[in-house]
């Protein structure tokens, strides 16, 4: 029974923001990423730090607070989604719907407000299904100007994302 409880003592806990209790060995932290092995195993796995609340280590109790919970309740908290640009960031959340912000193809919009009018409403989109994380897999810039230049109302923003949750 002694021999039990030590070795337990030895095993990493890592706590998900959805409650899950992940036992095992820390390998490494990244700068958005968890690198670990489940307790008995040998593989390494990765998790996004997004998951992540915090760490207790085995062999000393330290305990490492990882991410704060992104709390989203609706469209007026739009602006605390938080748009991930790598898949390794998503490991450990749950898949949501694909979505869609672009801006008009006439509009008099330069390509940089396009782009910011796209942004938002993505993350308008994310907000209104309570979806803390968008994977932007998609961001185009069409740019429809003549051999002026660049012109006001010539230019159209496209992005196209996939929404996540803990």
């Amino acid at each position: 029974m002694i021999c039990s409880s030590l070795a337990n003592a030895q095993v990493d806990v890592i706590t998900k923001h959805n409650g899950e209790i992940v036992k095992g060995k820390v390998m490494r932290l990244e700068e958005y990423t968890i690198v670990f092995k489940y307790d008995g195993e040998d593989a390494e796995n990765t998790i996004g730090k997004y998951a992540v609340e915090k760490i207790v280590y085995g062999k000393s109790g330290r305990v490492e607070e990882v991410t704060e919970k992104i709390v989203i309740n609706g469209e007026a908290d739009w602006e605390k989604v938080v748009i991930l640009e790598d898949k390794g960031y998503i490991a450990g959340l749950k898949k949501g719907d694909e979505i869609r912000g672009k801006t008009g193809f006439v509009s008099f919009h330069t390509g940089n407000t396009a782009d910011k009018k796209a942004e938002k409403k993505l993350k308008m989109d994310a907000a209104n299904g309570n979806y803390p994380f968008i994977l932007m897999v998609s961001d185009k810039q069409i740019n429809q100007s003549g051999a002026q230049g660049p012109s006001f109302g010539a230019v159209q923003s496209v992005k196209t994302g996939v929404t996540y949750k803990y």
